[in-house]
């Protein structure tokens, strides 16, 4: 599976897609007030794609286990103590209403950390590659 997002700003407009595969589409995020720049910054985007990838996770898990998730909810939060420094503190919560015991639902949230892929990719320091270029 292939994921890209792409931000594209000028005096034009403002355009955010994303895409897994060959299935594209785009995401209502506006432009800053000054018109440079998303209105939204990436260190909120990186909590809601842990907040985001953990959820999604925790209802195939809990389809996989068995067990029947009433509602949920994820709350992903970080620390940027300054410019160009990393993220620190990075913590999520999650919260499950179940029919299923205690110990089902320990386990599901147990599980859904283990296989959760932004969670992976950020505790095992994933590569950035970076590439630029000028247009005219």
């Amino acid at each position: 599976m292939r994921v890209e997002a792409v931000v594209t700003s000028s005096a034009a407009g403002h355009e955010v897609t994303v895409r897994t595969d060959i299935v594209q589409q785009a995401l209502s995020i506006p432009a800053k007030s000054s018109g440079k720049g998303s209105s939204v910054n990436g260190g909120e985007l990186l909590m809601l794609a842990l907040a985001t990838c953990y959820w999604n996770d925790l209802y195939r898990e809990a389809q996989r286990l068995g067990i029947e998730i009433t509602s949920a909810s994820v709350e992903a939060s970080a620390e940027f103590l300054g410019v160009g420094l990393a993220a620190t503190n990075i913590k999520y919560r999650a919260k499950v209403v179940s029919s299923a015991t205690p110990s089902a639902v320990e386990q599901l949230l147990r599980e859904t950390d283990a296989v959760a892929e932004i969670h992976n990719t950020l505790r095992g320091g994933g590569q950035v590659e970076s590439s630029f270029t000028k247009d005219q």
